[in-house]
């Protein structure tokens, strides 16, 4: 059986960009219908952010654990062998997704929002068909948000299916696997395999490029690379991998040589893509670039009245980017002034420890010459010793001419939650005599943010 039905604002995608453009739309009076076939919340909340912090969270225990039976835990704590029942972790883990999802569907029921379970495939730029559980559902639309996330690259010698896994898999798997080969040393290979290696795998890692985490320095890098090396995680940088079978995975080195890893899975974590196919782009005549949808500084598309957000319209392809560009897009269907330009996104990578990178670097705000740098290491923070997580710094770049921060970053235990701390200062435009003249409550993380800007200064007081 089919049904239409007409509404003013079509989005498709319920991630974190398409649930916030309808939820926003709703709260301003639009007519607004979402069509979402991947569960509510999208990659982030179901097959991402959410469920893999819950698995970091769970090794993370586990691996205190482990330690206190082993009589290395330095303050003193002690404990029997530890165990972990890994289909409860998942359980635990697949509660939270479901309350999160939950909670946004009641959400967008409050927004009057109206949904539809199916995927979407325009027949033109405002209408589509919706299979549904109930029967097809013909939506034609005044504006259309294009909200459909990204999926995970696929190595031509690696496809996904059986052993060879992507972290949508890797978040729900049954059992742990003995020896886990991760491909691919960014954030997501990183996250991953440092949590299992917690949990008691053998995990090595494979990475084409020289070094682990190539899109961050080596300052930053580093005390990263040492808790892999604590873990016993074996790293194969500079190498190729070139396929996988009867529990070995083959790579070739940087010298030309074969190497084969014992791995009874393994986890491919090479990159994502926009999600671009079976949805009708080409009949919406939408231009597509480089695999992303082009869009302009309020997220329009080439074609009038469709907007696209999130990681459909490329990097970084971030949850809290698709939030803003959905809640902006909103607000400019309801007749607002808005475009998106943020002074800076942070970027967060939850490694053991974890890495936080706001703005510009000092090399990119031009070195020596033209930026001003101060950084204060946790060795020297109270907080940070009573956590017993010294490793790590908080770095602040400023412009030397007027001291305006434009960027910070820090590697330490629990530095993600000071990601907000330092857009605040760039958003604001803050000077690095703003930073050193707050007071910083103590003992707390945050005081390495200030004692950074006062560095930068040349009186830091602890250091």
């Amino acid at each position: 059986m089919t049904s239409a039905l007409t509404t003013r604002l079509l989005v498709v995608g319920g991630g974190p960009g398409g649930y916030v453009a309808a939820i926003r739309a709703g709260q301003l009076g639009i007519e607004t219908v979402l069509v979402d076939e991947g569960g509510l919340g999208g990659t982030c909340l179901q097959r991402g952010c959410i469920p893999s912090k819950a698995l970091i969270e769970a090794a993370s225990r586990f691996a205190h654990l482990t330690a206190a039976a082993a009589g290395i835990d330095p303050a003193g704590i002690r404990a029997s062998a530890p165990a972990i029942d890994f289909a409860q972790t998942v359980a635990w883990k697949d509660g939270i997704v479901a309350r999160l999802s939950g909670g946004v569907a009641a959400l967008l029921k409050k927004a009057k929002v109206r949904t539809l379970s199916g995927r979407a495939v325009f027949s033109d730029a405002k209408t589509c068909a919706v299979e549904t559980a109930e029967g097809r559902i013909t939506v034609s639309a005044e504006t259309v948000v294009l909200a459909t996330g990204s999926v995970p690259v696929e190595l031509p010698g690696l496809p996904f299916g059986g052993a060879v896994i992507s972290s949508t898999e890797a978040l729900a798997l049954g059992a742990l696997p003995q020896r886990l080969a991760v491909v691919g040393a960014g954030y997501i290979g990183l996250e991953l395999g440092i949590a299992f290696a917690k949990l008691g795998v053998a995990v090595s890692v494979v990475e084409r490029q020289d070094r682990i985490l190539p899109l961050y320095d080596s300052k930053l890098t580093d005390p990263v690379r040492r808790t892999l090396e604590k873990r016993g995680v074996a790293l194969h940088l500079s190498s190729r991998a070139l396929g996988h079978a009867d529990g070995v995975l083959a790579v070739e080195t940087q010298d030309a040589g074969r190497l084969d890893i014992p791995a009874d899975m393994v986890l491919s974590t090479v990159g994502r893509r926009a999600r671009l196919d079976g949805f009708g782009l080409d009949a919406m005549a939408v231009d597509v670039k480089d695999g992303r949808i082009a869009v302009d500084d309020q997220c329009r598309t080439s074609m009038r009245g469709v907007f696209a957000i999130g990681d459909a319209v490329g990097e970084p392809m971030l949850a809290h980017k698709a939030m803003a560009q959905g809640e902006m897009v909103a607000e400019i269907i309801a007749g607002r002034r808005r475009r998106f330009d943020p002074a800076a996104i942070p970027a967060v990578c939850f490694t053991d420890p974890e890495i936080v990178v706001v703005g510009l670097s000092p090399e990119q705000a031009g070195g020596p010459e033209q930026a001003v740098v101060g950084t204060f290491p946790f060795l020297g923070n109270g907080r940070a010793m009573t956590l017993d997580a010294e490793a790590g710094f908080v770095r602040v770049v400023a412009r030397r001419e007027d001291h305006v921060v434009v960027g910070v970053q820090a590697v330490g235990a629990h530095v993600s939650e000071l990601a907000t701390a330092f857009v605040d200062a760039i958003e604001m435009g803050a000077r690095l005599e703003d930073v050193a003249g707050m007071v910083h409550a103590h003992p707390t993380l945050g005081e390495a943010f200030h004692e950074a800007a006062l560095g930068a200064l040349g009186h830091a007081l602890h250091a």
